[in-house]
């Protein structure tokens, strides 16, 4: 079992310990130290980190196990690590973010099934690396959601189905809802913090920038949000209410529709959302939903979650107005998900780049599709090219005809494929069912009837299977061509 070091300085992390192999060893064993630096691995006496989740702002998360439960439960750990440019001040309230955090979580994560749970929160002095020092981290352990962000999955899929972007926005309403009852607003709602676990389900993370009010007495803004999903009142550090994270769940789901970030969708000259110029929504009642979520001043917003779902539940009456410009409001500064900074104007207490936490920068969009799948309809295309080209030459024989007719069914194929029509258990139904009728149908098989010794079957898998390698080998030297030059360019 390897273990990870949660020391941020350690320059040799990975830790085997081969001791741990079995389970009756982990549940026992005394403290293990990092062979690097020194660092106890085994937090609190029980949380084994196993790999580096991500970085954010002012926090490292791990995946971990918890040794103390059965079949050592999966658990996050989050270290606070907050920039070394802060100053004394800036890292007082990170400091306090960061409890509050675990405040906040221990308080709705273990009330909301859709909300993580908080395991521990704990803090850990240790001697100081190549230094005499003693060092103090801080950590805060949370449940582990098994799945997807948005963010990742707009990466995988391209822009959402209107109907899943509405079915996505009434759960998150309903969480917001809860999180709102409790005199708490999110104050950092975009895709990288929505998740959709293996199931379905849908869940809230990062509550590193919540902000607790008393009851309808909305709070100054202490000038940490995401440039781009954050209304104009939080980035002048002014008062924030429940609307304002109503707004940035507005932003998220026109992002999720049109795969563009806000940047794309707000027109900075007239100080608007232009969303419309990229997408028309079938469903009017969405669409005046959504403008009336983005509305400049907070005043003419929703004013809670509960309203926005009655609104939702009731057909829109006629056209649908575009929201007044107000006061000049920034545009989104720096593409969705990435690390937020504080913008231009923000005049509050903490303008430090990355002060939201959990959320690492997210890989840069790519044409290119993941390398399994990317290599697996590879496969399936020549496979299919061949058994397609069998089965023609069959019925038609090697003629101008037939030969028209497999390019046009081939380029179906793919055609297909790269529109996401056919995918996954598709490909194998497809292939399976092609593979069986040239096996089994005579008329299929018959241009190889005396043209290949051995037997008719072997001969069809054979050919099946040197296709599928040949594509396979051929796309993935594209792809290596392709990936080069995107480099060198």
């Amino acid at each position: 079992m390897q273990l990870y070091c949660t020391r941020p300085s350690c320059k040799k992390p990975l830790n085997l310990c081969a001791d741990l192999a079995h389970g009756a060893a982990i549940k026992t064993v005394p403290q293990k130290y990092c062979t690097a630096c020194g660092m106890p691995l085994i937090l609190s006496g029980r949380y084994l980190p196993e790999k580096l989740l991500g970085r954010g702002g002012f926090g490292t998360t791990f995946l971990a196990r918890d040794r103390h439960m059965p079949r050592l439960r999966p658990c996050v750990v989050k270290l606070f690590q907050p920039a070394t440019e802060l100053g004394a001040e800036q890292l007082q309230v990170a400091q306090r973010l960061f409890n509050r955090e675990a405040e906040v979580l221990a308080g709705l994560g273990n009330l909301h099934p859709q909300i993580p749970d908080l395991y521990a929160f704990f803090s850990l002095e240790v001697p100081g690396y190549q230094s005499e020092q003693v060092e103090e981290f801080f950590y805060l352990v949370q449940e582990f959601i098994d799945g997807e962000n948005l963010e990742a999955l707009m990466l995988r899929k391209g822009a959402l189905p209107e109907s899943e972007v509405r079915s996505i926005l009434v759960e998150t309403l309903k969480i917001l809802d809860f999180v709102h009852s409790k005199d708490s607003i999110h104050r950092d709602i975009k895709p990288p913090n929505l998740i959709k676990r293996r199931d379905g389900v849908l869940y809230l993370l990062d509550f590193g920038a919540v902000k607790r009010v008393t009851g309808a007495t909305a709070g100054k803004s202490t000038g940490i949000y995401t440039p781009g999903y954050a209304p104009s009142e939080m980035m002048r550090g002014a008062q924030v209410s429940p609307s304002s994270d109503l707004y940035s769940l507005a932003v998220t789901c026109l992002e999720l529709l049109t795969g563009k970030p806000p940047t794309d969708l707000f027109d900075a000259q007239h100080n608007r959302w232009c969303w419309r110029s990229h997408i028309a929504l079938r469903d009017a009642s969405l669409a005046a939903v959504l403008d009336r979520m983005l509305e400049e001043s907070p005043s003419r917003r929703y004013p809670s979650a509960q309203a926005v779902l009655t609104a939702l539940e009731t057909p829109a009456a006629g056209p649908v107005r575009q929201p007044q410009p107000g006061k000049p409001s920034p545009p989104p500064s720096q593409p969705a998900g990435s690390q937020p900074t504080a913008g231009p104007i923000q005049p509050g207490p903490l303008q430090q780049p990355g002060l939201l936490p959990s959320n690492p920068p997210p890989p840069k969009a790519s044409l290119l599709r993941p390398l399994p799948e990317f290599l697996g309809n590879a496969a399936f295309t020549g496979a299919e090219a061949a058994l397609l080209a069998i089965a023609i030459a069959s019925l038609l024989g090697t003629t101008l005809v037939g030969s028209g007719v497999w390019l046009g069914l081939l380029a179906g194929l793919i055609w297909l494929q790269a529109r996401r029509i056919i995918e996954r258990i598709d490909l194998v139904i497809i292939g399976v069912g092609s593979l069986v009728a040239v096996l089994l149908i005579g008329p299929l098989h018959s241009a190889l009837v005396g043209l290949i010794g051995g037997a008719i079957a072997s001969n069809i898998l054979v050919l099946a299977g040197l296709a599928g390698l040949l594509l396979t080998a051929l796309a993935l030297l594209f792809r290596l061509l392709y990936r080069l030059i995107s480099h060198l360019l």
